[in-house]
Parts: C-alpha cells; sequence; structure tokens
C-alpha cells in the first residue's frame, strides 16, 4: 500500500520519542509481580516473640469460634450474602449446616448460605494456616515512650528473638521494624534503635537478613529523612558485606506534608526517587492523618473524607511504579467488655460488641479494596478474622460474573462487549484482568480457577491484557 511517510521522515517525526518513551517505561514499570501481603500487624516491639506470628494466629482462631461459632453466626455478624434469610434458631442452624456440608461447590453458589459457610471454611483455613502474613515489630506509636536503656535492650532483644524465629522458621512471611520517625527531636533514638537491632540480628546470623525484611520510617515530611535512612542502610551493608541494597524501606504517609508540600506539589514521587529503588511501599497512617486535618476523635475514621483524598492522591502519584500502597487501620478493637466466668447476659454482650467492631472494620476494609487498596495494617489479633472475611468476600461475590466477561471478551478478540446490561472495552479488560491478579495474590482463588477465564497461566503472568491480545494477534 502507497505511504506518503519515507523511513527518512520517521526519524524526523519521532526524534527523541524512542529515548522518551523508553524513560517513561523505566519509570511506570508496571505493578510488581512478586507476592504483596494483605495485611500488616503492627505490634510492640516489647511483646515480640520468635513465635509471635502462631501466638497471634490462635487468638485470632479462638476469637471467631468464640463470637461466630459457625457459618450462619458469621454470616449474620458480617451480614454477607443472604444473612437475612438465616434463622437464629439453633436447632434450624444445625440442620442447615448439616445439609450445608454434604453440597457440592456448584450447589453451595446456589444456596442462601452457601456464601457464608464458603467464606466462614476460608477464613478458618488460612488463620489456621497462616494468621499473619506481615510483622512490624514497632518501636513508635506501639512502643511508647521508655526510657533509653529499656529501647536498648528491647532493640537487642527483639534482634535475637527473629534469629530465632529464623532458625525455627517460625516467622511470618514478611516481617520489619518500625522505628522513631527522623525528626529533629527524635532522629537519634530512631538511627541507634535501627543500629543495635541490626548490628545484633546481622552479628548473629553472619550477615543474613529475614526473607522479605523492611524497614518502616514513619511520619516522613523532607526528602532529607529518607536521605538520611539510605545514608545508614549503606555503611550497614559495606559493614556486613551484605549485597547492595538488600536493606529495603518503606514510609508511612500520615502527614498533611506528606500529600502537599511546601510549594504546593505532591512530594511522593520524589521520595521514592531519592531512596535510590529502596523504598517499595507506603503505608498510610489513619490517625495521625486526620489529626493533622484537625480532624475530632470521633470522625478520626478510615473512611472520612480527608483519608479518600489522601488515598487518592497517592495512587496517581505512584501509579504503576511498581510500589506498593498500603491503607490504614481500624481502631475500634473487637474485644469484649466482660472478663472471667461470665453470664448468659455479659456473654451476650461481649458477642454484640465483637460483632459491631468486626462489622466497623469490615466495612472499614471493604472501602479500601474499593479505592484499589488491597493491603491495610490490623492491631490486634481479634481484627484478622475480618480481614480475611473482607477480602474473600470482595473477590468471590464478583467471582462467577467476571469469568465470564473475560471469558467473551477474550473470545471476541477485545471487541467491545455488552452482557446483560454491561458494557466492556479495552480499558476493562485489564480492569478484569486486575480482579483476577488481585484475588489470586490474595490467596482468595486459585490459578486453577484462574483458567475456567480461558487465559493460560503465561498469559496471566504478563499481567498486562495488551500482552496478551498482541500474543493471541501473533498466533492468528
Amino acid at each position: 500500500m502507497k505511504v506518503t511517510i519515507s523511513e527518512n521522515n520517521k526519524s524526523i517525526i519521532f526524534g527523541e520519542l524512542k529515548t522518551a518513551n523508553q524513560t517513561f517505561n523505566a519509570i511506570y514499570k508496571g505493578d510488581r509481580e512478586d507476592r504483596q501481603p494483605i495485611h500488616t500487624v503492627y505490634g510492640g516491639a516489647n511483646l515480640f516473640k520468635s513465635n509471635t506470628a502462631e501466638a497471634l494466629g490462635n487468638v485470632a482462631l479462638k476469637s471467631l469460634l468464640a463470637y461466630a461459632p459457625n457459618c450462619i453466626e458469621f454470616g449474620k455478624a458480617f451480614q454477607l450474602q443472604g444473612f437475612k434469610s438465616l434463622s437464629d434458631d439453633k436447632k434450624i442452624q444445625e440442620l442447615l449446616i448439616h445439609e450445608l456440608e454434604k453440597l457440592s461447590p456448584n450447589e453451595l453458589k446456589k444456596h442462601p448460605a452457601g456464601f457464608s459457610y464458603t467464606i466462614y471454611n476460608k477464613v478458618i483455613a488460612k488463620l489456621q494456616r497462616e494468621a499473619v502474613e506481615d510483622f512490624r515489630i514497632d518501636f513508635e506509636d506501639g512502643f511508647g515512650n521508655r526510657s533509653d536503656k529499656e529501647e536498648d535492650e528491647t532493640a537487642e532483644n527483639a534482634a535475637k528473638e527473629v534469629v530465632k524465629g529464623m532458625q525455627e522458621n517460625s516467622l511470618s512471611p514478611f516481617i520489619g521494624i518500625r522505628i522513631k520517625p527522623f525528626t529533629e527531636e527524635l532522629k537519634e533514638r530512631g538511627l541507634r534503635t535501627l543500629d543495635i537491632f541490626l548490628t545484633t540480628l546481622l552479628t548473629e546470623t553472619k550477615g543474613k537478613l529475614p526473607n522479605n525484611f523492611v524497614v518502616m520510617l514513619p511520619k516522613v515530611t523532607i526528602t532529607e529523612q529518607i536521605t538520611a535512612l539510605i545514608s545508614f542502610f549503606e555503611i550497614i551493608e559495606e559493614t556486613f558485606k551484605l549485597s547492595q541494597n538488600s536493606l529495603k524501606m518503606e514510609i508511612m504517609v500520615e502527614t498533611t506534608q506528606a500529600i502537599i508540600d511546601e510549594n504546593g506539589v505532591n512530594p511522593l514521587r520524589k521520595f521514592i526517587l531519592v531512596s535510590k529503588g529502596r523504598c517499595i511501599a507506603t503505608h498510610f497512617g489513619t490517625y495521625d492523618y486526620t489529626a493533622s486535618n484537625n480532624i475530632t476523635a470521633k470522625y478520626q475514621e478510615m473512611d472520612h473524607d480527608v483519608c479518600d483524598f489522601a488515598h487518592y492522591m497517592t495512587k496517581v502519584s505512584l501509579a504503576h511504579t511498581g510500589v506498593w500502597l498500603s491503607d490504614g487501620a481500624t481502631n475500634t478493637m473487637p474485644i469484649g467488655p466482660h472478663r472471667g466466668e461470665l453470664t448468659p447476659e455479659q456473654e451476650e454482650d461481649n458477642k454484640a460488641v465483637v460483632h459491631k467492631a468486626w462489622l466497623k472494620g469490615y466495612n472499614h476494609i471493604r472501602h479500601s479494596l474499593y479505592k484499589g487498596l488491597y493491603q491495610g495494617w490490623d492491631l490486634n489479633p481479634a481484627q484478622l478474622p475480618m480481614r480475611y472475611t473482607a477480602v474473600y468476600a470482595f473477590f468471590l461475590e464478583s467471582y462467577d460474573d467476571a469469568v465470564l466477561r473475560l471469558k467473551t471478551f477474550v473470545e471476541k478478540a477485545a471487541r467491545a462487549t455488552l452482557i446483560g446490561d454491561i458494557f466492556d472495552d479495552a480499558a476493562t479488560g485489564q480492569g478484569l484482568l486486575n480482579y483476577f491478579l488481585k484475588a489470586l495474590n490474595s490467596g482468595v482463588i486459585t490459578e486453577e480457577e484462574v483458567l475456567a477465564t480461558g487465559l493460560t497461566i503465561d498469559e496471566i503472568r504478563t499481567r498486562s491484557f495488551a500482552e496478551i491480545l498482541k500474543g493471541r494477534r501473533a498466533n492468528i
């Protein structure tokens, strides 16, 4: 076919575009392929032990079974699909559960209580297998203001417990330490704690870090705080002969200045750049951030509008850079007010308090997931049931619909389709693929369940709908 533009013309037209495109692609390289934890538990450093992850899991499971002893109570507590049809009568509940146990997965999908039954069993299995995915040994808010002597001793002891956990294979899959911020008042204390911790750890392990280890720097407001931490990392790596960039960091976004700086611009991208590739995630500090916006205590909640604004600013600033984003925590604890030998009335009071707190946290987590934030904090093991319930319900309730839409879209070679009243175009293809990638990462579905879309494992791992279509066109 005839064309006007010659090869020489092309070089003039495109000029420096190739270099510019490559520079852009290097910055916005897309989501990381490795596993992102669903949550991070922040726990006081003074309480940390080598078996803390297992201990927290046991407490979480005990809480779930105490306040939701079956899938019926569970479904009603979290108001899952079909919960309004579930009876309060104990005998009817027993008969219903016996009936559910006999049903196949496809039959469960059609049963009013099937969704609660499925989620309940998935949550129990998760709490038994791997209740804590990520843990921060906390020397900041979770530790409080203590004497220098006590913090020194705690830093050394926490490091030794990590070493023991490495030897016993009892640590959570992801683990790290949160130090005090590098403000002028606390920088010396923060650095000393980290120095004692890492020096003790690396001396005892002969230069080996735990898997997926990270240092959390809170209350970041200026680039120099990050630069100081990176300088420390470089000294430690050289001293203990670690490979370059072994030490990774996260930053806590919990001040207004981390969203809009003194020049009126968002500084987060600049924070990531000065970390020299070491900053792998940002965590949101709900309560410090709302306080910095002069929000009164009653309204310092994860779903407040000021938090939504900060989240969207963060997402837009760091989208496609490979930096993980985590939301904050619900500070209402699912813990009953009564202790010891309880009367039936007190037991009911406790259950009502726990269910109310579970539902509040569940809705907060669902709000985070709605905004595209797939990780958050937990502050107490009794919150873990609501964490996994929210994540599993969020993904599973739309699984069948997503399978049908993506399968149809791919089969029609990404031509726009209309299924029912839902219109899908090319951008939706990536959105549907994102659903399966996040559901797979969260452990909600298996690779086999993703194959129901008609995609292959290799296609799924490209993480790009455009790449999938490109590959399929090449084979036509």
